[in-house]
């Protein structure tokens, strides 16, 4: 897959899936600005903006030319806009347990892909969080599957494996040089 030839591309998958670690290095190796969107949507303590300011700053990010979007499935109401303005969408449609074992290993990490004052904590919220990863392919895939087959003239790229996912890295960082 060529990659040089988008300059919208939206990465969605489940919680701990590796959007936010693609997202930073396809950003440099295809230079283009990356926008996380747990970065642009959560306030303090955890505190959601209006469903009326975070449409508005999603139709901000997308009215732009250029863009790479690291979006999780949980700001599915704004999606569709994202999905309809993107070139690309790569779907990381990797398997639960690696995505929960991921999310367990980095808690309690500083992540670039949060604000610092974001802590995650092993609590009871967190466990919920885990299970909610864990049922993903019951509850929220759907939701990206559905938008595909609403717009199949979008270029939709799967990966099913980090080892698929670092491969390619790979193969667009080669290719840029």
């Amino acid at each position: 897959m060529n990659i040089f030839g988008y300059n919208r591309i939206m990465i969605v998958g489940n919680n701990g899936s590796g959007k936010s670690f693609l997202a930073k290095k396809l950003a440099v190796i295809a230079a283009l600005p990356l926008f996380h969107l747990d970065i642009e949507f959560w306030r303090p303590n955890w505190e959601m903006p209006s469903k009326d300011e975070w449409k508005k700053r999603n139709l901000e990010l997308i009215s732009k030319k250029k863009w790479i979007i690291d979006g999780n499935v949980n700001h599915g109401d704004t999606m569709e806009l994202r999905f309809k303005a993107a070139d690309l969408i790569i779907f990381l449609d990797i398997n639960c347990f690696i995505c929960v074992t991921s999310v367990v290993k980095r808690n309690g990490k500083k992540r670039s892909d949060t604000l610092q004052y974001h802590d995650e904590k092993f609590n009871k919220d967190f466990f919920h969080f885990c299970k909610g990863i864990w049922n993903y392919s019951k509850t929220r895939k759907h939701t990206i599957i559905s938008l595909h087959k609403k717009y199949l003239d979008k270029s939709f790229f799967i990966i099913d494996s980090k080892r698929k996912m670092n491969k390619l890295l790979s193969q667009w960082k080669d290719e840029k040089n």
